[in-house]
């Protein structure tokens, strides 16, 4: 979106200038010596070194070695065999296949090398027909060795003798989580309008946000937070960059992968998975999908994964070009140990240790269409829907061992979904079942204890069934869920708790609101507090809701929102809108009790998002006791709030003052000239010099006016 706008920029320029886009070839354009416009370039730093190795231009050459040595009159032969084989793979240019001969003084004539170059339309045609032929077994005698025509050319360059790496002193790196030492224990967010990225400190105290760097151009599609909040990713055309720092943000590493389209890291931030795709030679072919993954320190590829569009487009919503996204989910926790994709019926599970599949081999699950990790353990949720006379049904594996842990048979399913609870506490699976007739469908759910003794299973309905599900959320940290419900305009929302007074496993119902304009559910990452949000056809509506209390805290409205963040603390919730809408682009800042801080209009204005936060090193008896005494730790920061709202209210007062000022300033100049024109009023009153108005006598006098005189000739006729 950024790109457009930039380019309608360019175009009005262009017409302002008269300058017709259309007969202008930019690429014949070259820039003078050491000008940028003012953009400077990330990858500068790659053009400098002596050490620079420039592609040959050869990335679409691979060299198949291992043929069968024949002669000239078996070379037409043994050419269709090739052709025929990876012609199948890629389109092969035009004369894009050569074997070379040499003369054979025994046999008295030609005969080949036993190896040939073949030239593709594309370097990623390539690179799948090295990976899928590279060992192909032709015959017993002649299995094919297949390298890229680059990787042989720098193979050569590799000196004969052995020479010791060079050893660079070690510097110490930067403490990349300084933000969370802020003295005023302020979050960090990140923002994109226009071309522009920007990082700032929420300063709700002060009523506004704080910059903390500022860079155009920073990004051509989007910026991403790491799970942790350690990066921040930005996406490029030659592939994504992590950014990170003590007082700035420096870059820290790149990743290349040309095209990328999405990113994803892994939640302890140790790997990012980059994805693109790439359109076909054959339109008739399926987009051709690159997946690597990085080691986020090391820019190292420890795994990548290429195939057609078709390869990765089982199970999940979302993505690009009907390609799941993401790819490969990662199992709960900071480890990082494990990582797995579905396939036609079967889930691939790898580990990290050495990026390969558990067991060598994929868990084979018939029909499976969709699987979940739990948030903190290596536990694997698996849906299977009917098939035949077997029911659906939802089984808990856990992983590396592929035990069962608990399964439950599901009849006359229509859909499913299943939610995690943060802490992987609970499980709800959201059932879609068929009425008898088949003509309609009505939901429930059923709800897995995790943590207790052989899983137990409650089945939970509303008390009317037939109401349409229309969100459902749990609250993180705790054992409470709350519901949108009902086909009216207006739903309802309904509060439950897994835990009950005589600590039987049975839901109990908190309370019902009638008739809420909601249709989105947002808790605060604490627990606790959630806003009920109307949006897209309920045009911004928030109500923030106090569970605890069953009360609600404030009502409140952002006109045409689109995105609620909390921010990771649970203090502040920004709502903003973005250019989905023309108008009223910007953000808000709310109090988690519904009081409005502070409002930011942007032009263009794309992302908004809060920087994570990573878990809290206390232990829960710590914070439960930081809680109890929050009095007595409180006293400091009310003293600084105290300091902080004088500060704010001197700082009215000098403002209300110098309006004052500037008014009676300006009334001052008024006098002034009305005491300099007095003699001319005086002559305008024909001597009359008093200003008074009650000394004079207002008379109204009638006077008549021709405005206009017309005259009519006559003729008479003799």
């Amino acid at each position: 979106m950024a790109d457009v706008m930039v380019m309608k920029e360019i175009e009005a320029t262009a017409a302002h200038l008269g300058i017709d886009l259309d007969k202008l070839d930019l690429d014949s354009i070259r820039l003078p010596p050491g000008e940028d416009f003012g953009i400077v370039s990330d990858d500068e730093d790659v053009y400098q070194g002596d050490n620079l190795e420039l592609n040959t231009g050869f990335g679409n050459v691979i060299i198949v070695d291992n043929l069968p040595v024949v002669t000239r009159e078996k070379f037409g032969k043994l050419e269709t065999v090739v052709r025929k084989i990876y012609s199948q793979i890629g389109m092969i240019k035009e004369d894009g296949l050569w074997m070379p001969v040499e003369y054979d003084p025994e046999s008295k004539s030609e005969k080949t090398l036993g190896y040939c170059f073949i030239e593709f339309n594309t370097p990623l045609e390539a690179e799948l027909a090295k990976e899928k032929t590279n060992g192909y077994k032709l015959d017993k005698a002649h299995i094919f060795a297949v390298n890229m025509f680059d990787d042989f050319d720098r193979f050569m360059k590799v000196p004969d003798e052995w020479a010791p790496p060079e050893f660079k002193p070690y510097t110490p790196g930067e403490n990349l989580q300084q933000w969370l030492t802020d003295e005023k224990a302020r979050d960090q967010f990140v923002i994109r309008a226009g071309s522009d990225t920007e990082v700032l400190w929420n300063d709700a105290r002060h009523l506004k946000p704080e910059p903390v760097y500022k860079r155009a151009f920073w990004t051509e599609s989007f910026v991403q937070w790491s799970p942790l909040g350690t990066y921040l990713a930005t996406v490029h055309r030659q592939g994504a960059a992590v950014w990170g720092g003590a007082s700035t943000f420096n870059r820290l590493m790149r990743y290349a992968h040309p095209q990328v389209k999405l990113i994803d890291f892994s939640p302890g931030e140790k790997y990012l998975v980059t994805y693109s795709s790439h359109e076909p030679s054959n339109p008739r072919d399926a987009n051709r999908v690159v997946i690597n993954i990085f080691d986020v320190r090391t820019g190292k590829v420890m795994r990548d994964f290429k195939g057609s569009a078709d390869d990765f487009a089982i199970g999940g919503t979302g993505g690009v070009t009907g390609v799941s996204w993401p790819v490969f989910r990662w199992a709960g926790g900071k480890e990082d140990k494990y990582f797995a994709r579905i396939g036609k019926n079967i889930i691939s599970v790898y580990e990290t240790e050495t990026f390969s599949l558990i067991d060598k081999k994929s868990l084979k699950v018939e029909n499976v269409v969709d699987f979940s990790w739990s948030p903190t353990d290596p536990i694997l949720a698996l849906f299977v829907p009917e098939l035949g006379d077997h029911p659906a049904r939802v089984s808990l594996m856990q992983i590396p061992s592929k035990d069962e842990l608990r399964q439950k048979n599901l009849f006359s399913v229509s859909d499913c979904k299943m939610y995690w609870q943060s802490n992987g506490d609970y499980l709800a699976v959201k059932v879609d079942r068929y009425t008898k007739t088949k003509k309609s469908t009505y939901t429930g759910f059923e709800l897995f204890r995790i943590r207790e003794r052989d899983i137990p299973i409650e089945v939970f309905e509303l008390e009317n069934k037939n109401d349409k599900i229309i969100a459902f959320a749990w609250e993180p940290k705790g054992h409470r869920f709350a519901v949108i419900h009902g086909d009216n305009p207006r739903p309802d929302i309904s509060f439950y708790s897994m835990r009950s007074a005589n600590n039987t496993e049975k839901v109990k119902k908190l309370t019902t609101l009638k008739g809420k304009q909601a249709n989105a559910l947002f808790w605060s990452p604490t627990g606790r507090f959630i806003i009920l949000a109307g949006l897209k056809g309920f045009n911004g509506q928030l109500e923030f809701y106090n569970v605890d209390e069953l009360e609600t805290m404030a009502t409140a409205e952002h006109f045409m929102a689109t995105d609620i963040e909390w921010d990771p603390t649970g203090r502040y919730v920004a709502t903003a809108v973005t250019s989905v809408h023309e108008m009223e682009n910007g953000f808000d800042i709310w109090s988690f009790n519904g009081k409005l801080l502070y409002r930011i209009l942007k032009d263009h204005f794309f992302q908004y998002l809060w920087r994570p936060r990573p878990p809290s090193f206390l232990s829960p008896e710590k914070e439960e006791e930081i809680a109890k005494n929050l009095k007595k730790y409180s006293k400091k920061y009310e003293a600084e709030d105290q300091d902080v709202s004088m500060l704010l209210s001197e700082q009215d007062r000098e403002k209300r003052k110098m309006l004052k000022d500037e008014w009676e300033k300006w009334v001052n100049e008024w006098k002034h000239l009305h005491e300099v024109e007095k003699l001319e009023r005086e002559k305008l009153r024909d001597g009359e010099a008093s200003d008074e108005e009650e000394e004079y006598e207002a008379k109204e006098v009638e006077v008549e006016e021709i405005l206009d005189v017309s005259e009519e000739v006559l003729s008479f006729e003799e």
